[in-house]
């Protein structure tokens, strides 16, 4: 494998002109970088495993993944609008539900299997909360993506907005989003509950060596005021590169071992899963 070599999920195409941006100013900067693209974010972790990639692009839930299998993983950088999101349980503004425990018994909308922001995490929360026996309204739009198509939250607020569901879950930018489009209408919902603060993607590594470390330099040392770089970091919604950490993937982790959804060693054991 020649170059310094990086996995991204092919969730969107602007991926594709934020990568071939990336990767024209990294090798401006003197570092022979190249990236491959991925259907899916599985596929992405075994590579990145394995050794036939030296970084990947990864969701939370695959970070969870690398991390179970590959113990001396690291999170290189992450970006600044990755750290402390919450998740939002939204009811309808009229809604008779006035808290957590109104839940029982009644349909909850999230978005897909795989999601960590719409499904896992908000889930956990209502569990421990005391929601038990709800029934769940799942939509699986872009399963394998973890996430990062937003289908299944507006899915899920559709639902909720034509009383198909009593509840439904989502990041809380979204439900803002979901306002401002009209997917919600205005003054329509309100907040139940909100989840514990969770960090999302991070740039994660599984071996060091100085090209990796260059590599981290240079995300780091991307500027916003660069005419360069400012689309490109716009397109990857960010206005810098951050040190990675993994301390705000807690959350995640107890859904995950809540659900079965990967077991001790990372291997996929979620039985509804097909990425």
């Amino acid at each position: 494998m020649n170059g310094f070599l990086m996995g991204a999920v092919a969730y969107d195409p602007k991926v594709v002109a934020i990568w071939d941006g990336f990767r024209a100013w990294f090798r401006d900067q003197g570092l022979d970088f190249d990236y491959v693209l991925y259907s899916n974010y599985e596929r992405q972790v075994d590579d990145l495993v394995a050794g036939r990639i030296h970084a990947a692009w990864s969701s939370p839930l695959a970070w969870v993944r690398t991390a179970r299998q590959a113990p001396g993983a690291r999170a290189l950088v992450m970006r600044d609008t990755d750290r402390d999101l919450t998740s939002v349980v939204v009811v309808r503004a009229d809604s008779d539900i006035g808290v957590i425990a109104d839940l029982i018994g009644r349909t909850v909308a999230v978005g897909a299997v795989d999601s960590p922001q719409s499904t896992l995490i908000p889930l956990s929360h209502l569990r421990g909360e005391g929601a038990v026996g709800m029934h769940v309204r799942r939509s699986d739009v872009g399963v394998g993506l973890h996430g990062d198509h937003i289908g299944g939250e507006r899915d899920a607020a559709r639902a909720l907005a034509a009383d198909r569901a009593d509840a439904a879950c989502m990041i809380d930018a979204n439900h803002l989003l979901f306002v401002r489009e009209g997917t919600l209408p205005a003054g329509s919902t309100r907040v139940l509950s909100q989840t514990v603060p969770y960090d999302h993607c991070n740039m994660s590594v599984v071996d060091g060596g100085p090209a990796m470390e260059r590599f981290g330099e240079l995300l780091l040392s991307m500027s916003y005021a660069d005419p360069v770089v400012r689309p490109l970091l716009d397109l990857e919604g960010l206005t810098r590169w951050l040190p990675g950490r993994t301390s705000g993937y807690a959350a995640l982790e107890e859904a995950v071992d809540e659900t079965g959804f990967y077991d001790a060693a990372g291997s996929v054991t979620a039985s509804d899963y097909r990425p």
